[in-house]
């Protein structure tokens, strides 16, 4: 479940935050770092509530008086809570609530392979649908528009005022 965490990361965070100058790219690859995980064999700290928090706690102390610079940089953290969400990870509390349950994570499996392949693939389909919406809304088809989002990650400030 590569494209659900990109496409629905990129477009909820735009949703509920309505801003163009969010860095999207640092949201899409919070949403997807956890995934690396895979390779430990199971869910580890990047699936923890308290490493995401912990990361937005660093972001806004290194960030003090650069609000351009936190602007860019919150994004990864808040990538990596929607990662959280979209993973169901919360319903895994010995991983997401560590260290409060314990200090070990067990045989706890990373969420994205407990899934059987047909829920795999309709996330997938989904992620898709979402990068699509994300894609036409913001009009990234354009090259002065992806361009901005690819140099910078932000989105073009007159597409957003118009939709």
């Amino acid at each position: 479940m590569f494209l659900w965490f990109l496409g629905v990361s990129f477009a909820f965070v735009f949703l509920v935050f309505r801003s163009p100058a969010l860095d999207y790219r640092l949201v899409m690859l919070g949403a997807v770092l956890p995934l690396g995980e895979v390779v430990l064999g199971g869910a580890r700290l990047l699936h923890t509530l308290l490493f995401s928090v912990a990361l937005l706690g660093l972001v806004m102390l290194a960030t003090r008086e650069r609000r351009l610079v936190r602007r860019r940089w919150i994004s990864l953290p808040i990538g990596m809570m929607m990662h959280l969400v979209l993973d169901g990870v919360w319903a895994q509390t010995a991983v997401f609530w560590w260290p409060f349950f314990g200090w070990g994570f067990g045989d706890a499996p990373v969420p994205e392979l407990t899934h059987g392949a047909a829920l795999t693939l309709a996330f997938e389909v989904a992620g898709v649908g979402a990068l699509w919406w994300c894609w036409t809304t913001f009009e990234l088809a354009d090259p002065a528009n992806r361009s901005l989002f690819l140099r910078t990650g932000h989105l073009n400030r007159s597409v957003v005022a118009e939709g």
